[in-house]
């Protein structure tokens, strides 16, 4: 069934809030503090690997590299996008509506909560790529394994931040089942160099929104979400060429 993997997700990150909510109050702030440490390193590995993977390859015994010239580009021109469009203010915005919505107005921690959660589970490599395998072959099994991640994340994410992150089940439910929905319609242009260029800026964006969790927040991740978009251009470009 395609979708399933989307719905699964969304699912996932309602448990997983759901008892984050359950247990606030109950972990102990400098646990919290080093769980999210944990949490931001391992999803800064997990970006790294990711990218690594995509950028590097073995040609007749040597170590090459590929891919380098497309990511600058991206992330550059994305990013001059993004900030154009002030995406991560209106993330903000979006998430303040939210919280006057629910009758949260009083929750400082509503919108930082749902944005980072937003963010954390929704970019990534495994978002896309497992969205895409959704879409066009009905596998679901990447999904599968970002819920299990996501629903752990939620747990110590919601303890932290409260009801907010409990709503990026919303934003996940779209953006996902978005992108399953064009893969499926879209699956006779849908090429291998395109899902692995996808995959190594998706997992690029995933490190810089690791680096925000374990750190404090260094880097606007929703402002480089345009850098997506350059692969697509790229394959189109190559397509006409």
């Amino acid at each position: 069934m395609i979708g399933l993997g989307t719905i699964i997700n969304v699912v996932a990150v309602l448990i997983g809030g759901g008892v984050g909510l359950l247990l606030r109050g109950g972990i102990p702030e400098r646990f919290q503090k080093i769980l999210m440490q944990a949490l931001g390193l391992s999803t800064m590995v997990i970006g790294l690997s990711g990218s690594l993977k995509e950028m590097f390859a073995i040609e007749n015994g040597t170590i090459t590299v590929q891919g380098s010239m497309l990511l600058i580009l991206s992330l550059v021109i994305g990013g001059f996008l993004g900030e154009l469009l002030k995406i991560e203010q209106g993330l903000d915005n979006l998430g303040e509506w939210i919280k006057a919505k629910v009758g949260a107005k009083n929750d400082a921690h509503f919108v930082e909560g749902f944005v980072s959660a937003t963010l954390i589970i929704c970019v990534g490599a495994m978002a896309i790529v497992g969205s895409l395998q959704d879409g066009l072959t009905g596998d679901y099994s990447t999904l599968l394994t970002k819920s299990i991640l996501d629903c752990v994340l939620l747990i110590v994410m919601a303890s932290t931040f409260g009801i907010g992150c409990l709503f990026a089940a919303i934003p996940v439910g779209l953006y996902q089942g978005g992108i399953t929905l064009c893969a499926a319609f879209a699956a006779s242009w849908m090429s291998d160099r395109l899902i692995a260029n996808l995959s190594l800026v998706g997992s690029v964006l995933i490190f810089v929104v690791g680096c925000n969790v374990a750190f404090g927040k260094k880097f606007s991740p929703a402002n480089l979400l345009p850098a997506l978009l350059g692969p697509a251009v790229y394959e189109i470009v190559l397509h006409f060429m």
